[in-house]
């Protein structure tokens, strides 16, 4: 006797086929009789399942599992990155910093000395002397405040500011981070003028005659650099270098030449412009060089875009609508006329072009919508902290100003020609 379980299936069947293992034949006849099963399986065939999430429970938004077919859902739109806003914010606090450590340096600079002023007193005269009220000082603090320390102070200002627009705009001439006034010889070019009008004894612009003088040597030098640097359309670093130190190595020849035939009182004001200092600030020197650099300073942020698109290459400047030759002949005067301001009063000063555009370059980029009128605010907080410097470190004496800089410029200026060529990996 066989036993037989009512659930078994019989794969033959009556007839040998037709059965489905594991469902007897009413059920499966009652299956396919079914009318409402139907669309329910087309619909199971078309949406897949889910599985169960977490304690049993299914996801009720379909995006939230992955697509089997493939299909990934609408990415979301990218939320702003918070250092892209911090960033566009940069300039901003930068300037802000700038102008702020600017103004309390500079008035730091008028009271500090061998004949010390207050803070509190040096902002009462300033508002006395412009109707803001405050009160006046002693007879010999405003004589030293006002015939003494504010004509340097205003002059470290507008020297420093000059330089250092000017060292941003011929690297952006240029196009290579080390091109500046003094390492390719425009001060020592615009110091070969100042010195031939002193030695020659030439008056014919009155006050403004070194400044003349300046200017016009000045101008001749930067062309010479430019075309000479230029090989096959391109400005080349190491060119550009050796160009500078040929024209500064014919520059001091110039300047020797008026020394040797020069007097005593003569070589004394050739050595002053050789060294680079501020201890001869008056008022009409101000007044003189107001205009020269007043005048660069206010044309060279309107060519920061047109800076910005040569950056790309002198070729795709050139299809974006920029007159490259004409963009840097007129650069090239407005350097030639800050370097010129800059070293008719205040004599030789290296490195404030070189340095001052590359620590911004480092804290915000290359772009020149900043750089330009940035490196004008860091180069006149740079003069104005060095000439401090220059007439407190060594009191009674007094440091030459161009001295200093060189000292602290020359190892910065090694640095990055080493970092460099580090990063083209050589220069041949």
């Amino acid at each position: 006797m066989t036993l037989h379980d009512p659930e078994a299936v019989d794969l033959a069947g009556p007839d040998g086929a037709g059965r489905v293992p594991g469902r007897s034949p009413q059920g499966a006849e009652r299956t396919a009789a079914a009318p409402s099963d139907a669309p329910s399986h087309s619909a199971s065939a078309e949406t897949p399942r889910r599985a169960p999430g977490p304690g049993g429970t299914t996801p009720a938004d379909p995006a939230d599992t992955p697509d089997p077919v493939g299909t990934a859902p609408a990415p979301a739109e990218p939320k702003p990155k918070p250092k892209a806003r911090k960033r566009s914010r940069r300039p901003a606090l930068l300037t802000t910093a700038l102008v702020t450590a600017l103004l309390l340096l500079a008035l730091l600079s008028a009271g500090v000395g061998a004949y010390d002023i207050p803070l509190g007193d040096v902002l009462a005269s300033v508002q006395y002397h412009l109707g803001l009220g405050g009160a006046p000082l002693d007879r010999v603090g405003e004589s030293v405040l006002w015939n003494v320390r504010l004509p340097r102070v205003v002059l470290a200002l507008l020297v420093g500011a000059s330089l250092g627009c000017a060292g941003a705009l011929m690297q952006g001439v240029f196009g290579n981070p080390l091109a500046e006034p003094g390492v390719i010889g425009i001060s020592a070019g615009a110091a070969v003028g100042a010195v031939a009008a002193i030695g020659l004894g030439l008056s014919f612009f009155g006050n403004w005659t070194i400044t003349v003088c300046a200017f016009a040597a000045g101008l001749i030098t930067v062309g010479s650099v430019y075309f000479l640097s230029r090989n096959g359309g391109k400005t080349e670093v190491v060119t550009l270098i050796l160009t500078g130190i040929a024209v500064n190595a014919f520059a001091g020849a110039l300047i020797g030449l008026f020394v040797f035939f020069a007097d005593s009182g003569q070589v004394n004001q050739i050595t002053f412009w050789q060294l680079g200092s501020l201890a001869q600030a008056t008022w009409p020197k101000v007044l003189a060089v107001l205009p020269c650099a007043l005048a660069g300073l206010l044309v060279a942020p309107f060519y920061s875009r047109r800076l910005d698109l040569l950056a790309l290459g002198e070729r795709p400047a050139r299809h974006l609508g920029i007159d490259v030759e004409r963009l840097r002949l007129a650069l090239i005067l407005v350097v030639a006329l800050l370097t010129a301001a800059a070293v008719a009063v205040a004599g030789v000063i290296t490195f404030v072009g070189l340095l001052v555009p590359h620590l911004l370059r480092m804290a915000n980029g290359p772009g020149h919508r900043f750089l330009v009128p940035g490196s004008a605010l860091a180069g006149a907080l740079v003069l104005v902290a060095g000439d401090l410097a220059a007439r407190t470190l060594a009191q009674p004496a007094e440091l030459p100003l161009g001295v200093l800089t060189a000292l602290l410029g020359s190892p910065f200026f090694f640095w990055l020609l080493r970092r460099t060529r580090r990063k083209q990996g050589g220069w041949a």
